[in-house]
């Protein structure tokens, strides 16, 4: 007699590796339509993308207003994307603003492991508030959150207010999702290198 059950399992184990493949290839390709615009409509679209973001910060928190303008630099990554299936990446771009002109553009990476599963999107937001902080950052080759500098990542208050003793610290972060600020959220780890855009 005809044995069906190893053939069907075999077929059945194609299919299940074809689909997984497809999945875990799906939108891999040599040029999307991000690596076909130029870099001046990179630079553009990443502007738009930071006023946004700033817009919204100021929105959620309204005190967040008077220390963007008083830090000597402002490092805003509009789309951070994260996605993990137990080992977990993150990356984005940004741009740098120095005295309200856009002073450099950046790219921010991030790894994590653990049981974990999902995708999803955030903005971030660095305040260099001092000199020295900034000159250190935009001296460096590459620079990695608790490695060459402590981010103090703000919380914000049932009363809306920003916690002062956060905001006095040489380099303030805010984090965003759709909900808004993110509160007791880590960037150590998040390494940030600069583009040649």
């Amino acid at each position: 007699m005809f044995d069906t059950f190893p053939v069907l399992r075999r077929v059945g184990l194609a299919a299940a590796t074809i689909g997984v493949a497809g999945l875990l290839f799906a939108g891999c390709s040599t040029t999307t339509p991000k690596d076909s615009a130029t870099t001046s409509e990179k630079r553009e679209s990443m502007n738009s993308a930071a006023n946004a973001t700033l817009s919204k910060l100021y929105e959620a928190s309204p005190q967040s207003k008077e220390l963007v303008a008083r830090a000597r630099g402002v490092l805003v990554f509009p789309d951070v994307l994260s996605g993990s299936f137990i080992v977990g990446a993150e990356h984005g771009n940004g741009v740098l603003r120095v005295g309200g002109a856009n002073s450099g553009y950046y790219s921010t990476t991030a790894g994590s492991i653990g049981f974990q599963a999902g995708a999803q999107s955030k903005a971030m937001v660095l305040l260099f508030m001092t000199d020295d902080a900034l000159n250190k950052f935009r001296n460096s080759s590459g620079w990695t959150v608790g490695a060459d500098a402590t981010v103090a990542v703000v919380n914000v208050g049932a009363n809306g207010r920003i916690d002062t003793n956060t905001a006095q610290q040489p380099i303030v972060g805010f984090v965003m999702n759709n909900g808004g600020l993110m509160a007791g959220v880590s960037l150590a780890g998040t390494k940030i290198s600069k583009l040649n855009w």
